[in-house]
């Protein structure tokens, strides 16, 4: 199941307004159990992100098909990648 506009606004604004010294990831997780959530350095990550933020890039996965995959498409997406940039946690 896709995520939907709503969800992924909610999820940005999640990650823009977490403290400087606070994860956004126990708060995104709480709030949407069913996501597929995986967090990594952003040099882990050679596909642009969808939305980048002072401490990490926003990347989408599409696991619709038989492997999972990044995709810039929000219509595909069933989880996220959080790649942590600059010390991001």
């Amino acid at each position: 199941m896709a995520l939907g506009a709503d969800e992924l606004k909610e999820i940005e604004r999640l990650i823009a307004e977490a403290a400087a010294n606070e994860s956004p990831i126990p708060e995104l997780r709480r709030r949407f159990p069913r996501l597929v959530l995986t967090r990594c350095d952003a040099s882990d990550v050679t596909d642009p992100p969808f939305r980048s933020f002072s401490r990490f890039d926003l990347h989408l996965i599409d696991g619709s098909d038989h492997c999972v995959q990044i995709t810039s498409d929000p219509d595909r997406a069933t989880g996220v990648v959080l790649a942590a940039r600059n010390g991001g946690r």
